[in-house]
C-alpha cells in the first residue's frame, strides 16, 4: 500500500465521520448516517468521474475504502456524545488531510487522461470539497466549503500545480500534500475569508416602499 492510499483512508474515514455526525445533528436514522456518511466520502470522486469521463463504476473497485467508510461510521454512531465532541476538535486536521489527498488524486486522474487545466482544476476541487457539498445539500443547510474559511481555493491550487507540472515525483507531490495541509489550517486558525458581498440587506430594503413619507408596507411581488 503507497502513501497515497494510506492518505485516502484517511480522508475517507474523515469525511465518513463527518457526514454521519451531521446526519445525527439533524436526527437521522441510521440508515441517513450511512447514506450522508457514504456521500460524503465518496460523492466528489463520483462527480469528479462524471465530469472527466471516468467510468462511474471504477468506484465499487475501492471496495476496501466503503468498508473502512461503514466502520468507521457505525463507530461514531456508537460513541459517547463526549468523544464525538474530542473529535469535533481535532476534525478540522482531518478534514484538511481529506481534502489533500483528494484534491491531488483527483489531479492525477485528469492529467493521467490528457485533459486540460481547467478540467484538471474543475477535478481536483470536486474531489475534495464536492462531498461536502452533497452533504449539506441532503441536510438542508447552506455548503460551508463555499461560505466558510478558504476551502476550495487550496483544492483548486493543488490542481494548478499539477496541471502545469510542478509537482510530479512521488516526493514532490507529498511536499504539495503537506503544503495544502499547512494552508488549510492557517485558513481555520487565522480565519482566512474570500472576499464577499452581501445584497441580502439592500434586497430587503428595496421591497420595501414608503407610505405617506412615514409607514412602510411590503411591496407586492
Amino acid at each position: 500500500m503507497d502513501i497515497f492510499n494510506v492518505f485516502s483512508i484517511i480522508g475517507t474515514i474523515a469525511f465518513a465521520v463527518s457526514g454521519a455526525i451531521v446526519a445525527m445533528e439533524e436526527e437521522y436514522d441510521i440508515l441517513g448516517v450511512y447514506v450522508l456518511g457514504l456521500v460524503t466520502a465518496f460523492g466528489g470522486g463520483v462527480v469528479r468521474n462524471l465530469l472527466i469521463g471516468m467510468p462511474v463504476t471504477t468506484l465499487w473497485s475501492q471496495g476496501y475504502l466503503f468498508k473502512i467508510a461503514i466502520i468507521s461510521m457505525t463507530i461514531a454512531f456508537v460513541l459517547p456524545v463526549r468523544w464525538i465532541l474530542r473529535w469535533r476538535r481535532s476534525e478540522a486536521l482531518f478534514d484538511a488531510i481529506g481534502l489533500a489527498a483528494f484534491a491531488i488524486q483527483g489531479a492525477l486522474y485528469a492529467t493521467d487522461m490528457g485533459h486540460p487545466l481547467s478540467a484538471v482544476l474543475v477535478a481536483a476541487m470536486l474531489t475534495g470539497i464536492g462531498g461536502g457539498i452533497i452533504r449539506d445539500v441532503l441536510a438542508g443547510r447552506k455548503p460551508l466549503v463555499l461560505k466558510d474559511e478558504i476551502y476550495a481555493v487550496w483544492a483548486m491550487l493543488a490542481g494548478l500545480a499539477i496541471g502545469l507540472g510542478w509537482f510530479e515525483t512521488t516526493v514532490e507531490l507529498l511536499v504539495l500534500f503537506v503544503i495544502v495541509i499547512v494552508f488549510r489550517m492557517l485558513s481555520v486558525y487565522y480565519k482566512w475569508k474570500l472576499p464577499r458581498r452581501s445584497l441580502r440587506g439592500a434586497f430587503a430594503a428595496s421591497e420595501r416602499v414608503p407610505v405617506n413619507g412615514q409607514n412602510y408596507k411590503q411591496k407586492d411581488v
